[in-house]
């Protein structure tokens, strides 16, 4: 487990959720409200995905990522923020297009189940915090 200084260089092991290369750390959280730090090297991405349960918002504490949205691409810089409501009106995927690592939060409201799109993997997961039938976590993925 990692500690809870956002820049500390102390990462969560485990599975990237980035798409490629990120590290992350999961900050103190309660029931309804959760907050991680992630960092994506040069190249590296997230997703393009919208949540139907979970509102998220993004604030830049290091570096210049470039946003992707429903209405295009832009670069953010250091100490901006965006909120991305849910459904599809909240579509965004996160991409390092420079030369040095991005440093981000990503705070969110953690419904569960949550249910995600994907749009250009053709992807829908759900998941859950709670067991399911398998004895595991719910993890679903659903190729459209």
């Amino acid at each position: 487990m990692s500690d809870n200084n956002i820049w500390s260089d102390e990462w969560d092991p485990g599975e990237d959720w980035s798409g490629g290369g990120g590290r992350a750390k999961a900050l103190p959280r309660g029931g309804g409200l959760g907050a991680s730090v992630y960092e994506l090297g040069p190249g590296n991405w997230v997703p393009f995905h919208y949540h139907h349960g979970s509102e998220e918002l993004l604030v830049v504490l290091r570096g210049r990522p470039t946003l992707r949205t429903g209405d295009g691409s832009r670069e953010l810089g250091e100490g901006d923020a965006v909120h991305f409501p849910t459904g599809p009106d909240g579509v965004h995927g996160l991409s390092n297009e420079t030369s040095e690592p991005i440093r981000y939060l990503m705070a969110s409201t953690l419904v569960s189940p949550e249910v995600a799109e994907y749009p250009d993997l053709q992807q829908i997961t759900a998941q859950a915090r709670t067991g399911s039938q398998t004895g595991d976590r719910l993890w679903l993925i659903h190729h459209v």
